[in-house]
Protein backbone atom coordinates (compact mmCIF):
# COMPACT_ATOMS: atom_id res chain seq x y z
CA UNK A 1 0.00 0.00 0.00
CA UNK A 2 2.92 2.39 0.64
CA UNK A 3 3.91 2.33 -3.03
CA UNK A 4 0.36 3.39 -3.94
CA UNK A 5 0.55 6.33 -1.54
CA UNK A 6 3.87 7.30 -3.14
CA UNK A 7 2.22 7.22 -6.58
CA UNK A 8 -0.52 9.56 -5.34
CA UNK A 9 2.06 11.90 -3.85
CA UNK A 10 3.74 12.06 -7.27
CA UNK A 11 0.45 13.19 -8.83
CA UNK A 12 -0.29 9.85 -10.51
CA UNK A 13 -3.54 7.88 -10.63
CA UNK A 14 -4.16 4.65 -8.73
CA UNK A 15 -6.78 2.06 -9.69
CA UNK A 16 -7.97 0.08 -6.69
CA UNK A 17 -11.07 -1.85 -5.59
CA UNK A 18 -13.98 -0.11 -3.87
CA UNK A 19 -17.03 -1.74 -2.28
CA UNK A 20 -18.46 -2.40 -5.77
CA UNK A 21 -15.95 -1.94 -8.62
CA UNK A 22 -12.48 -0.59 -9.33
CA UNK A 23 -12.10 3.18 -9.08
CA UNK A 24 -9.54 5.74 -10.24
CA UNK A 25 -8.01 7.65 -7.34
CA UNK A 26 -5.93 10.83 -7.54
CA UNK A 27 -5.16 13.68 -5.16
CA UNK A 28 -8.31 15.83 -5.37
CA UNK A 29 -6.45 18.85 -3.95
CA UNK A 30 -3.83 19.08 -6.74
CA UNK A 31 -4.60 20.43 -10.21
CA UNK A 32 -1.78 18.42 -11.82
CA UNK A 33 -3.17 15.19 -10.35
CA UNK A 34 -6.58 16.00 -11.85
CA UNK A 35 -4.85 16.71 -15.17
CA UNK A 36 -3.35 13.24 -14.98
CA UNK A 37 -6.70 11.66 -14.10
CA UNK A 38 -8.39 13.26 -17.10
CA UNK A 39 -5.65 11.95 -19.36
CA UNK A 40 -6.32 8.46 -18.04
CA UNK A 41 -10.11 8.87 -18.31
CA UNK A 42 -11.50 11.91 -20.13
CA UNK A 43 -14.62 13.18 -18.36
CA UNK A 44 -16.93 15.94 -19.53
CA UNK A 45 -17.53 19.02 -17.39
CA UNK A 46 -21.21 18.06 -17.26
CA UNK A 47 -20.39 15.14 -14.92
CA UNK A 48 -18.05 16.38 -12.21
CA UNK A 49 -15.70 14.01 -10.37
CA UNK A 50 -16.83 12.24 -7.17
CA UNK A 51 -14.53 12.38 -4.15
CA UNK A 52 -13.81 10.04 -1.22
CA UNK A 53 -12.60 11.24 2.17
CA UNK A 54 -10.30 9.53 4.69
CA UNK A 55 -12.77 10.50 7.43
CA UNK A 56 -15.58 12.96 8.07
CA UNK A 57 -13.17 15.61 9.39
CA UNK A 58 -11.76 16.07 5.87
CA UNK A 59 -15.13 17.32 4.60
CA UNK A 60 -14.22 20.89 5.51
CA UNK A 61 -11.46 20.97 2.90
CA UNK A 62 -14.12 20.85 0.17
CA UNK A 63 -17.28 22.47 1.57
CA UNK A 64 -17.80 25.64 3.64
CA UNK A 65 -20.82 24.38 5.56
CA UNK A 66 -22.45 21.03 6.42
CA UNK A 67 -26.20 21.44 7.00
CA UNK A 68 -27.97 19.38 9.65
CA UNK A 69 -29.56 17.11 7.02
CA UNK A 70 -26.13 16.25 5.62
CA UNK A 71 -24.78 15.52 9.10
CA UNK A 72 -27.75 13.24 9.80
CA UNK A 73 -27.13 11.27 6.59
CA UNK A 74 -23.38 11.04 7.12
CA UNK A 75 -23.89 9.75 10.67
CA UNK A 76 -26.29 7.10 9.40
CA UNK A 77 -24.45 5.91 6.31
CA UNK A 78 -20.72 6.64 6.62
CA UNK A 79 -18.47 4.81 6.22
CA UNK A 80 -20.38 3.32 3.29
CA UNK A 81 -21.61 3.55 -0.27
CA UNK A 82 -23.52 6.79 0.18
CA UNK A 83 -22.49 10.04 -1.53
CA UNK A 84 -23.62 13.51 -0.46
CA UNK A 85 -23.33 16.51 -2.79
CA UNK A 86 -22.98 19.92 -1.13
CA UNK A 87 -22.06 23.39 -2.46
CA UNK A 88 -18.29 23.45 -2.86
CA UNK A 89 -15.94 25.76 -0.99
CA UNK A 90 -14.49 28.69 -2.98
CA UNK A 91 -11.27 27.59 -4.65
CA UNK A 92 -12.18 23.91 -5.05
CA UNK A 93 -11.17 22.80 -8.56
CA UNK A 94 -14.23 23.24 -10.80
CA UNK A 95 -13.56 19.86 -12.41
CA UNK A 96 -14.65 18.21 -9.18
CA UNK A 97 -17.98 20.01 -9.16
CA UNK A 98 -21.32 19.76 -10.89
CA UNK A 99 -23.53 22.86 -10.77
CA UNK A 100 -21.29 24.20 -8.01
CA UNK A 101 -21.56 21.15 -5.75
CA UNK A 102 -19.07 18.41 -4.93
CA UNK A 103 -20.16 14.83 -4.15
CA UNK A 104 -18.24 13.13 -1.34
CA UNK A 105 -18.35 10.03 0.82
CA UNK A 106 -16.30 8.11 3.35
CA UNK A 107 -16.03 4.61 1.82
CA UNK A 108 -16.90 1.45 3.69
CA UNK A 109 -14.45 -1.42 4.22
CA UNK A 110 -12.47 -2.01 1.02
CA UNK A 111 -8.91 -1.46 -0.28
CA UNK A 112 -9.85 2.05 -1.47
CA UNK A 113 -10.87 3.01 2.08
CA UNK A 114 -7.52 1.76 3.38
CA UNK A 115 -5.73 3.87 0.76
CA UNK A 116 -7.75 6.98 1.63
CA UNK A 117 -6.94 6.63 5.32
CA UNK A 118 -3.22 6.27 4.58
CA UNK A 119 -3.15 9.22 2.18
CA UNK A 120 -5.12 11.46 4.57
CA UNK A 121 -6.44 13.79 1.87
CA UNK A 122 -9.51 13.79 -0.41
CA UNK A 123 -9.21 11.52 -3.43
CA UNK A 124 -11.11 11.34 -6.69
CA UNK A 125 -13.27 8.24 -7.08
CA UNK A 126 -14.50 7.82 -10.64
CA UNK A 127 -14.90 4.30 -12.04
CA UNK A 128 -11.88 2.63 -13.63
CA UNK A 129 -13.15 2.17 -17.17
CA UNK A 130 -13.30 4.14 -20.42
CA UNK A 131 -16.35 6.44 -20.65
CA UNK A 132 -19.48 4.47 -21.49
CA UNK A 133 -17.95 1.08 -20.72
CA UNK A 134 -19.01 -1.24 -17.84
CA UNK A 135 -17.19 -0.85 -14.51
CA UNK A 136 -14.09 -3.02 -14.11
CA UNK A 137 -14.31 -5.65 -11.36
CA UNK A 138 -10.73 -6.97 -11.46
CA UNK A 139 -7.26 -5.52 -11.84
CA UNK A 140 -6.91 -7.53 -15.07
CA UNK A 141 -9.97 -5.79 -16.51
CA UNK A 142 -8.51 -2.40 -15.61
CA UNK A 143 -5.20 -3.30 -17.28
CA UNK A 144 -7.02 -4.40 -20.42
CA UNK A 145 -9.23 -1.30 -20.58
CA UNK A 146 -6.64 1.32 -19.63
CA UNK A 147 -3.40 -0.23 -20.85
CA UNK A 148 -2.14 2.89 -22.69
CA UNK A 149 -2.31 4.93 -19.45
CA UNK A 150 -0.29 2.26 -17.64
CA UNK A 151 2.31 2.19 -20.41
CA UNK A 152 2.54 5.98 -20.30
CA UNK A 153 3.33 5.87 -16.59
CA UNK A 154 0.16 7.70 -15.58
CA UNK A 155 -1.69 4.85 -13.87
CA UNK A 156 -0.72 2.32 -11.19
CA UNK A 157 -3.06 -0.66 -10.74
CA UNK A 158 -3.45 -2.43 -7.39
CA UNK A 159 -3.94 -6.17 -7.77
CA UNK A 160 -7.25 -7.60 -6.63
CA UNK A 161 -10.95 -8.03 -7.28
CA UNK A 162 -14.11 -6.18 -6.30
CA UNK A 163 -17.51 -7.71 -5.50
CA UNK A 164 -19.67 -5.84 -8.04
CA UNK A 165 -23.17 -4.69 -7.27
CA UNK A 166 -24.78 -1.29 -7.04
CA UNK A 167 -22.74 1.93 -6.91
CA UNK A 168 -23.16 4.43 -4.09
CA UNK A 169 -26.50 6.10 -3.51
CA UNK A 170 -26.24 9.84 -4.28
CA UNK A 171 -28.19 12.72 -2.72
CA UNK A 172 -27.73 16.45 -2.98
CA UNK A 173 -28.31 18.74 -0.01
CA UNK A 174 -29.03 22.48 -0.20
CA UNK A 175 -29.77 24.04 3.20
CA UNK A 176 -31.81 21.18 4.70
CA UNK A 177 -33.51 20.18 1.44
CA UNK A 178 -32.42 16.67 0.42
CA UNK A 179 -32.88 15.56 -3.16
CA UNK A 180 -32.39 11.95 -4.25
CA UNK A 181 -30.18 11.97 -7.38
CA UNK A 182 -29.29 8.30 -7.89
CA UNK A 183 -30.52 5.16 -6.21
CA UNK A 184 -27.78 2.72 -5.31
CA UNK A 185 -26.48 0.46 -2.57
CA UNK A 186 -28.36 2.23 0.24
CA UNK A 187 -32.09 1.63 -0.41
CA UNK A 188 -34.38 4.59 -1.02
CA UNK A 189 -36.66 3.46 1.79
CA UNK A 190 -33.80 3.53 4.29
CA UNK A 191 -32.91 7.12 3.32
CA UNK A 192 -36.54 8.16 3.79
CA UNK A 193 -36.61 6.44 7.19
CA UNK A 194 -33.46 8.18 8.47
CA UNK A 195 -34.63 11.61 7.32
CA UNK A 196 -38.18 11.11 8.55
CA UNK A 197 -36.95 10.28 12.04
CA UNK A 198 -35.37 13.77 12.12
CA UNK A 199 -38.40 15.55 10.67
CA UNK A 200 -36.75 15.95 7.26
CA UNK A 201 -38.21 15.15 3.84
CA UNK A 202 -36.72 13.52 0.74
CA UNK A 203 -37.32 15.02 -2.70
CA UNK A 204 -37.38 12.24 -5.32
CA UNK A 205 -37.99 14.53 -8.32
CA UNK A 206 -35.82 13.55 -11.28
CA UNK A 207 -34.36 10.48 -9.51
CA UNK A 208 -31.94 8.43 -11.70
CA UNK A 209 -32.65 4.75 -11.02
Amino acid sequence: MNELVTALERGLVVAIATESSFGLFADATRAEALDCLLRVKPRGAEKGIPVVLPDVMAWGVLVPEVPRAARVLATAFWPGAFSIALPARFGVDARLTLEGSVAVRVPGPCPAADLARLFRKPLTATSANPPGEPPALTSEEVESALGPAIQAGLLVVARGTSPGGFPSTLVSVAANRVRMVRSGRVPLERVREVLGAEGLDLDETGLHR
